[in-house]
């Protein structure tokens, strides 16, 4: 004869229950899944994209329009040319841009010179306009007839 406990018994049915008493048990019970399985999830994308490491990278700031970096130290980046995919991860940290800004000056400048130049020359005051020497108005009339 096999004895049980009644209140170990009722106690573990009270576990299993959704609501309240009178209500259905649950079918199964529902197992969060962790960080690990989203991250093979994208190793495996990453890798049909055919992802590169790139080795050597100290450090990657991406700098947002709120003038907020994220900083990320050590991280793995992958690329593929092709697909212009930059998969970058490891620890982030939201910083403010003054916070970085001594170590960070190199890549603001470099950012610089990537932006396009304007090709007019900078007016200064000694520039003068040249005076018009005919009268257009009268030419374009003449031409009409």
């Amino acid at each position: 004869m096999v004895v049980v406990d009644q209140d170990k018994l009722a106690r573990m049915q009270q576990n299993v229950r959704i609501g309240g008493k009178g209500t259905a048990r649950r079918k199964k019970k529902i197992i969060h899944k962790t960080a690990g399985t989203d991250d093979k999830k994208l190793q495996t994308i990453l890798k049909k994209l055919q992802c590169n490491n790139i080795p050597g990278i100290e450090e990657v700031n991406i700098i947002k329009d709120d003038s907020t970096v994220i900083h990320f130290t050590n991280p793995k980046v992958q690329a593929t040319v092709h697909a212009n995919t930059f998969a970058i991860s490891g620890n982030a940290e939201h910083k403010s841009i003054t916070d970085l800004f001594p170590g960070i000056l190199n890549q603001l400048v470099g950012m610089s010179s990537s932006l396009p130049k304007s090709k007019a020359a900078p007016i200064s005051e000694e520039d003068e306009v040249p005076a018009l020497v005919e009268d257009f108005d009268e030419a374009s009339k003449t031409e009409a007839v």
